[in-house]
């Protein structure tokens, strides 16, 4: 019995680009590489009651060697932008005007991301999805540990020339508002839509300006140690009161809960801790 066979043939140069194209076709793409998430350095912010202060309104003899401040005071003065219904705070922004005596002016733009129950994890996936991950080296990640609340946040700060400006002066309303709006980082720009940051803040107003005083130190492993004194109108919109934050900067997270479970030990031990958050962008924009 005589069997047919088919006679093995080479492929051609087209049917094994046909065949590539094929199998290109059909195989699922590789996945694009994501940036991983950010990661923060911490701020511990812990309000401290007018008992921590003295008459000239300066933290007290105690206050300071209880947490190594040694520093004479230095002013700042500051204002935040933002429209009368507070449009940038609600998704998130702030923008601020600073100037240290001595310094150039500092424009600082900064969003922020809630940390909810302590989940900082979630917070940082929400901003990686939102363009703020590690590959963006334009902002600086950090996390704001209150008495109570925590925050993530993603600021880049741009320089102007203080020349002209004594002291802490500030530029008018409209001058600031002018600058900012010219070095508008592009993530506010086009925030929410194109174009969207760049017209709101241009409709915005200067909320302040205020003038604070800061006090330097060392702290419990912390080398950036401070206490910064804000007076505000009062809450009728007569008078001053006095807003008292001990600050420690850390880029370690057990330094940082050390820091925060110790400093609120020693404050509320000597009756100077304010058992809650006062949150000073959201009491500048209420109060001016």
């Amino acid at each position: 019995m005589t069997s047919t066979s088919r006679a093995f043939r080479p492929a051609t140069a087209g049917s094994v680009l046909a065949l590539a194209v094929s199998a290109a076709l059909l195989s699922p793409a590789a996945p694009a590489h994501a940036a991983g998430n950010a990661v923060p350095t911490y701020e511990v912010k812990i309000n401290l009651t007018a008992a921590a202060l003295d008459a000239s309104h300066a933290p007290t003899a105690a206050v300071r060697s209880a947490f190594g401040i040694t520093g004479s005071a230095k002013a700042r003065s500051y204002s935040y932008y933002d429209t009368d219904a507070r449009a940038l705070d609600a998704e998130g922004w702030s923008v601020r005007l600073r100037h240290k005596d001595g310094s150039s002016f500092e424009e600082t733009y900064k969003k922020r991301f809630p940390v909810t129950d302590g989940n900082l994890d979630a917070a940082l996936n929400a901003a990686n999805a939102a363009g703020f991950d590690s590959s963006d080296t334009n902002y600086k990640a950090e996390v704001d540990w209150g008495y109570g609340k925590q925050t993530l946040s993603f600021s880049t700060e741009k320089k102007r020339s203080a020349t002209g400006y004594s002291g802490t002066s500030m530029p008018s309303g409209d001058t600031g508002r002018g600058w900012l709006v010219n070095d508008i980082p592009g993530k506010l720009a086009d925030a929410k839509t194109a174009g969207w940051g760049t017209s709101t803040l241009g409709a915005s107003r200067a909320h302040g300006p205020v003038t604070a005083k800061v006090y330097g130190g060392a702290w419990g492993g912390s080398d950036d140690a401070g206490i910064e004194v804000l007076p505000v109108v009062g809450a009728s919109g007569s008078g001053t009161e006095y807003v008292v934050e001990l600050s420690f900067k850390t880029g370690d997270p057990a330094a940082a809960a050390k820091l925060h479970k110790d400093s609120i030990a020693v404050a509320e031990a000597k009756g100077w801790l304010y058992r809650g958050d006062i949150l000073k962008t959201q009491l500048i924009l209420d109060r001016y």
